[in-house]
């Protein structure tokens, strides 16, 4: 059984709501739907009271979002960080979409959530968009660089990123199954993609 917390101090309710969404971040993760994730479960987490969760959230829904857009802004500031780390525009491109693909497969209930549930069709989530458009960007780069041949950057983008989802997706809806490591099948994608 979780052990009570000690409450915040008086105006330390950013602690709490930060508190709630890594408790539901976790749990998000650990089930893979969000249609299980119950509010009461998250506060026996934190080990507070279910009514404390709506002082922070008005609902499960808007937990959930919270959570999800905190996952895209860390995928998004890992694979910035991978990026930077490359030397020329293809190892760029190369490094942002493994650390993209490695995040997903990583932390496959939350990457499951993010893009296969029905929140998808219920709410807003234009959020999702920083990513492919970050994608979209590197590869213009190498298209400008010459690194890959000239084209859509957008059309390839797009390509890139259905391949890296389908490669994840498969694994985590089919986890029993012989893959070959991700990263190398990422890095043949990538190689047939831009191959124009």
């Amino acid at each position: 059984m979780t052990e009570t917390r000690a409450r915040n101090r008086r105006g330390q309710g950013e602690l709490l709501r930060a508190e709630i969404e890594s408790a539901a971040m976790r749990l998000l993760d650990e089930l893979g739907d969000d249609e299980a994730l119950s509010l009461r479960a998250v506060a026996r987490e934190v080990g507070i009271a279910a009514t404390s969760v709506y002082l922070h959230f008005a609902d499960r829904d808007a937990l959930v979002l919270a959570v999800l857009r905190r996952f895209q802004r860390e995928t998004a500031a890992e694979a910035d960080a991978a990026e930077a780390s490359a030397a020329d525009p293809l190892g760029k491109l190369r490094a942002r979409v493994l650390r993209v693909g490695a995040s997903a497969h990583e932390h496959a209930g939350l990457y499951k959530v993010l893009h296969e549930s029905a929140l998808n069709r219920r709410v807003d989530m234009s959020f999702k968009r920083s990513i492919a458009e970050d994608t979209t960007a590197a590869v213009r780069r190498c298209m400008d660089a010459g690194a890959i041949p000239d084209g859509d950057a957008e059309e390839v983008s797009l390509d890139l990123r259905a391949a890296v989802h389908g490669a994840v997706s498969m694994r985590v809806n089919q986890p029993d199954a012989t893959w070959p490591p991700l990263a190398a099948q990422i890095e043949r994608l990538l190689r047939k993609i831009t191959a124009g």
